[in-house]
């Protein structure tokens, strides 16, 4: 079955509404649009309308008014302090027949919140890995999500038809690929690549801020230090408003991470024994062979098809991503064709 299948199911909703015109929210309306759906859109504010209507996307007054309008998804892409708000507009006028999701960082939260305001059952969280420093309308750009990975999160009692609805959004449309986690999982994961992160990130120029040194510094400043702080040039509310909403996880991280910085400060000052050092730059071998196995032409997983049984389909997916699998496209209702992009042996 490895590589022999290249049909594609075409799953994808046709009308979807988007809920915030940002960075976010107005790249995948561009995207979707150049894809071929109906794309709707409310935003808080009807600053980006005459652009975004330009652009193809139909705009309306009210969030009220685009839950009318029965969109087939519905994707949440408002800033996740605003979520109880969207959510309790929203209870009232949501056609059972649109499926719900979103695009916050943060899942734990959110699915409390939509559980909150009663739509528990139609809904699907998502998570797009794409991004950028800027922010708003003006940023938007489709190809914000060229080759982007989605986190979908799901429980065992999740709809298998709404979760092909984002699905389908996600790999039909979006042309992107698709890991399955529960919310847990998923706000674990992304405390360690994203959130905490952003906070070592700006650690370091806080660092540099407050050093006599610095007009130097920013003289010498070349790859890596751009490389490693470009995520602290981030509006600092919005990076303080994710931090917060994954706490607990970005403590534990930072926790451990200082931990692993004060270790490495003794064997500089021979506080502990010689070995140290070498361990310590040795112990992620393996992520910089992943990364240059990605590097030297990317990585050559042959696809295989995975079947998705009517009962315990989230088990499937979920032992997938833990493979390091990645769900490129659906090949039939209860087929996934996937490849093995992200295992770190």
């Amino acid at each position: 079955m490895v590589g022999e299948h290249t049909e594609t199911l075409n799953v994808a909703p046709r009308r979807i509404g988007i809920v915030g015109l940002g960075l976010i929210g107005g790249s995948l309306a561009c995207r979707l649009h150049d894809a071929g759906c109906d794309v709707l859109a409310w935003n808080h504010t009807t600053r980006p309308y005459a652009d975004a209507e330009a652009r193809g996307i139909r705009c309306l007054p009210s969030i009220e008014a685009l839950a009318a309008e029965r969109p087939d998804v519905l994707v949440l892409c408002n800033p996740l302090r605003a979520m109880p708000e969207t959510l309790a507009a929203l209870a009232d006028a949501l056609d059972e027949r649109t499926t719900l999701t979103d695009v916050g960082s943060v899942k734990g939260m959110v699915r409390e919140q939509v559980e909150a305001a009663g739509l528990g059952d139609r809904y699907i969280g998502a998570h797009p890995m794409a991004g950028n420093e800027r922010s708003g309308w003006s940023a938007a750009d489709p190809a914000l999500y060229d080759d982007a990975l989605w986190a979908v999160t799901v429980r065992p009692d999740s709809s298998y038809r709404r979760f092909l609805a984002v699905a389908g959004m996600i790999t039909a449309a979006c042309g992107n690929r698709m890991i399955v986690v529960d919310e847990l999982t998923h706000d674990r994961a992304a405390a360690l690549i994203s959130h905490m992160p952003h906070v070592v990130a700006t650690a370091l120029i806080n660092e540099m801020a407050a050093n006599p040194e610095r007009d130097i510094a920013a003289a010498l400043a070349a790859g890596s230090w751009r490389d490693m702080t470009r995520v602290a040039l981030t509006d600092p509310d919005r990076t303080r408003a994710m931090v917060e909403e994954d706490g607990a996880n970005v403590a534990a991280l930072l926790r451990s991470v200082a931990l692993r910085l004060l270790a490495v400060s003794e064997a500089l000052d021979g506080s502990v024994d010689g070995d140290a050092l070498a361990r310590f730059f040795a112990e992620g071998q393996p992520f910089r062979n992943f990364k240059a196995e990605q590097g030297h032409g990317g990585i050559h997983a042959p696809e295989r098809v995975l079947e998705l049984p009517e009962q315990g389909w989230q088990t499937v997916l979920m032992e997938s991503a833990r493979r390091g699998e990645h769900v490129i496209r659906l090949r039939s209702p209860h087929t996934a064709v996937v490849r093995e992009l992200s295992h770190i042996r």
